[in-house]
């Protein structure tokens, strides 16, 4: 093992979390700080593919997370109305099927059950206020005064990340012309796997989630102003399911109710240059690599990193070395989901503004090469 043995994690999200209960069961020193001073995690539903569920597998949490979430087959495509054209998702992986449905909620309780299950210690309502990032060592300041010093850091700090802005500079999230919309509702009786219904102007997602409830995913497009009031939310999601006269759809509508429970965001990218290391600090998840959720992939290239980082840190080399072949087996992996869900993204910008696709263009077929080549080992 290298000489590495005080390790801070800046970030309580899913890749903080999994690469701190990962690393603590290894043997390794790990604080954890989260800028939140209480963990408040809403976020609705979430799509894990096989990949994610075996990445949650090697810090020890898959068989608890399918437990808790629900696990399915290939998701459905159909046109509104219902009829079937196409099916999307990857094949198993071993004893983890194509996907597992799950709450955000759900996923970030079993991974903060796990790490208190081995005695990880949380500083929540801190965060690093600068660091002093030397060949040798890394010594912080945190936001509430207090100072340490780290044979490494570990930034898992999200889209916006502060370490990496302290560290590697600016770079700005690119707003992709899209949005997404989720909300959750009580699991419909027949609903026997995902679906998601394409219209000229949207499409939309009904997926599992447990085992009594489900959630629905809808993708528009905002235009320039994606902003909505809250006061708007209800109605336009309303209005926007109504295009679909299928009856799994239908059925919701009515329990569209609590503006709170619209989970609505804007779809931004950010692609930070490689490499993703500097010194003693390390960069993971979204603050590398921020995707859209045109494949479903962010959570689990967060978790996926954690995994990959942990492997090579317990290997022999000086930190350079480790954070280099960290580098080697995520760069391409992580830029080709970003890439793809991309592309996919600006088709469906076109089509939703009755604009040609380029020829050749392929929703189903990319979409179901790339999910292959997520299956690949890590």
């Amino acid at each position: 093992m290298s000489n590495i043995k005080k390790i801070l994690i800046v970030g309580g999200g899913i890749g903080g979390q999994s690469v701190a209960i990962g690393l603590k069961k290894v043997g390794f020193a790990v604080d954890v700080v989260e800028i939140l001073s209480e963990f408040n995690v809403y976020g609705v539903g979430i799509i894990q593919q096989a990949n994610a569920l075996r990445a949650l597998d090697a810090i020890g949490v898959a068989d608890e997370v399918m437990r808790r979430g629900s696990p399915y087959g290939k998701v459905k495509l159909c046109l509104p109305h219902g009829v079937q054209i196409g099916e999307a998702g990857t094949p198993p992986i071993g004893r983890f099927p194509s996907h597992n449905g799950i709450s955000r909620r759900i996923l970030h309780d079993v991974l903060f059950e796990e790490a208190q299950k081995i005695g990880l210690k949380y500083r929540m309502g801190v965060t690093v206020e600068s660091i002093d990032n030397q060949l040798d060592i890394a010594n912080v300041t945190f936001t509430d005064g207090t100072t340490d010093s780290y044979d490494i850091v570990i930034a898992a700090d999200g889209v916006h990340s502060k370490v990496r802005k302290l560290i590697f500079g600016e770079f700005k999230p690119n707003y992709v012309g899209l949005s997404v919309w989720r909300y959750p509702f009580k699991r419909p009786a027949g609903l026997d796997t995902g679906y998601i219904f394409f219209n000229k102007k949207h499409k939309i997602g009904v997926i599992p989630m447990t085992a009594e409830s489900c959630y629905i995913f809808l993708n528009s497009a905002e235009g320039d102003n994606p902003t909505i009031p809250e006061d708007q939310l209800v109605e336009k999601l309303k209005g926007y399911m109504s295009a679909y006269p299928v009856p799994v759809v239908q059925e919701l509508i009515p329990q569209v109710t609590d503006a709170k429970l619209v989970n609505y965001r804007a779809l931004e990218t950010l692609k930070m240059p490689a490499p993703w290391y500097k010194n003693r600090v390390v960069v993971l998840g979204d603050a590398a690599h921020t995707t859209i959720p045109q494949l479903g992939s962010g959570a689990a290239l967060a978790i996926e990193d954690a995994v990959v980082l942990i492997e090579e840190l317990q290997k022999e080399g000086e930190v350079e070395e480790v954070f280099d072949r960290y580098m080697k087996r995520r760069y391409e992996r992580c830029m080709m989901v970003v890439d793809v869900s991309e592309t996919l993204g600006a088709w469906e910008l076109l089509e939703y503004n009755d604009q040609p696709l380029p020829e050749g263009a392929n929703m189903g077929m990319l979409m179901g090469k790339t999910g292959m080549a997520l299956t690949a080992p890590i």
